[in-house]
């Protein structure tokens, strides 16, 4: 016999919480205050809890608990997701507690309730449409982003007349954890952080909701203070990968155009990922006086990376600050390369830290942000001719070859296609170059997965000559030659 829609939701919640079966009339009455109580003999559709929870949220909206408004249904999702969430205290015990004993098993197990409880989307990473390009610097990733939600007009309405509020910050403060959400502020009542120290500080470590590769997480400074690349970043990146073993952890630029998108808040982001820029080798190695226990390299990438290494991780700190500041405040003008203007800085790095094969390990990417009328968006930004495929900053992710391309392409890439077989098709108008010269090069294709393969193909290829428009120092000869000379001065 089929259980009753709240009867599965409360089993599921006593069977994956502290809740015990003494507690079910309780866990019963708080969850119909928040749905009501009509409709609760319906049959549950499926015993996932996740699913059961999104039962649930329909009748909310059908008994006119909660108005039929994306931003009102994940806030009470949160909110009853909430209840197979130890509290942020057990959360932090028992990820230490079995830390000390293996924190392999610790890590895993609070990627596991982050995902349990709704807070990591599996179901709408799902939908994100992900394939693979062959290029010359290694397999480029690409992703069109489907997993979150576009707005609804319903809150987009009802923000215009809400009160400005400024609590949390941003969404990366500690005060989001068990936060219920508003229009403009996502819901995160079902959100835990790990906290950990860094050099007396405390940071904290969570997922990312909508996982852009495998166990996406960010590392949070505890305090709202604006990101910042120095010698303390170095320090941290390395301390984490210490702490968190098999992640990474890499930072966003701290300037506009070459940064993320947000630069409010001090952050790394990290996960158990291999990057395509990893895998990449280094094709020429420097060794620099009075740091002789790192290897220095450059590596085969289209964008400007130094690969350092060592086991000695303070040699490798004072490197990697010396070449941060070198670059600072270095200048080419031959090719184009000016650490400032008109009193505006333009020079940083994006920094990766790893532990490969025993070996500490730092990527310096170097960043450039300089505009010019031939290039308002950004000299080393992706050019004009390719934004119709990617438009967007070139973040830490792009920067190791992982492509996050927006929503618009799942239907924009499927009209090329059918433009390609000759079908009806309604061609975006900044695809149209792109579409006639595929056509061009590939007149006769008439089947539907060749047609695919070839779009996706393409795709790959022009966003690895996005990185390329992103390094500094291009993959010519003149533009390998520079990259020299400023190791030279190193």
């Amino acid at each position: 016999m089929t259980e009753l829609v709240l009867d599965a939701f409360v089993t599921a919640i006593i069977d994956a919480s502290d809740y015990e079966e003494m507690d079910r009339i309780y866990l019963k009455n708080r969850v119909m205050s928040r749905i009501g109580e009509e409709g609760l003999d319906a049959p549950a559709h499926q015993a996932d809890l996740i699913a059961l929870k999104n039962q649930l949220v329909e009748l909310a909206v059908a008994n006119s608990k909660i108005p039929d408004s994306m931003a009102a249904k994940d806030s009470l999702g949160a909110e009853l997701m909430d209840w197979v969430t130890p509290s942020p205290s057990q959360v932090n015990r028992r990820f230490w507690e079995t830390y000390r004993q293996s924190k392999e098993d610790a890590i895993a197990d609070f990627y596991a309730l982050s995902k349990h409880n709704d807070y990591i989307k599996v179901n709408a990473i799902a939908k994100n449409i992900a394939f693979e390009t062959e290029t010359p610097y290694g397999t480029i990733e690409i992703t069109i982003n489907l997993s979150k939600p576009e707005k609804d007009p319903k809150d987009i309405a009802a923000a215009k007349n809400a009160k400005v509020r400024h609590y949390p910050a941003c969404q990366l403060c500690f005060e989001n954890e068990g936060y219920q959400g508003r229009l403009d502020h996502p819901a995160r009542a079902n959100h835990r952080i790990i906290r950990f120290d860094i050099a007396g500080q405390e940071w904290g470590f969570q997922y990312s909701p909508y996982a852009y590769f495998n166990e996406h997480c960010i590392f949070l400074y505890s305090q709202h203070i604006p990101m910042s690349i120095n010698r303390k970043t170095f320090e941290r990146l390395l301390t984490i990968v210490e702490t968190f073993p098999g992640y990474f952890a890499g930072s966003n630029a701290d300037l506009p155009i070459v940064g993320g998108s947000i630069l409010t808040h001090e952050h790394y982001q990290g996960g158990r990922h291999t990057f395509a820029m990893e895998l990449a080798t280094v094709e020429e190695s420097f060794t620099i006086s009075g740091f002789e226990a790192v290897s220095l390299g450059i590596v085969n990438w289209p964008m400007s990376v130094l690969r350092l290494q060592s086991d000695d991780k303070a040699q490798l700190i004072e490197l990697a600050d010396h070449i941060l500041e070198s670059w600072r405040g270095y200048s080419d003008p031959a090719v184009q390369v000016l650490a400032t203007s008109d009193g505006q800085p333009h020079h940083t790095i994006t920094p990766i830290a790893r532990i490969r094969d025993g070996h500490y390990e730092l990527d310096l990417v170097l960043r450039d942000n300089q505009t010019s009328p031939e290039h308002p968006d950004g000299i080393y930004h992706p050019h004009a001719d390719v934004q119709h495929i990617k438009k967007e900053n070139i973040g830490l992710i792009e920067v190791m070859g992982l492509a996050i391309l927006p929503p618009r392409l799942k239907e924009e890439l499927k009209q090329v296609q059918d433009y390609l077989l000759g079908r009806e098709s309604s061609v975006a108008s900044y695809h149209q170059d792109w579409a006639d010269d595929l056509k061009a090069t590939h007149p006769s294709i008439t089947d539907e997965v060749e047609a695919e393969a070839l779009v996706r193909e393409s795709v790959g290829q022009i966003f690895a000559r996005v990185l390329e428009d992103a390094g500094v120092y291009k993959r010519t000869a003149e533009g390998q030659a520079a990259f020299r000379r400023f190791v030279a001065t190193l």
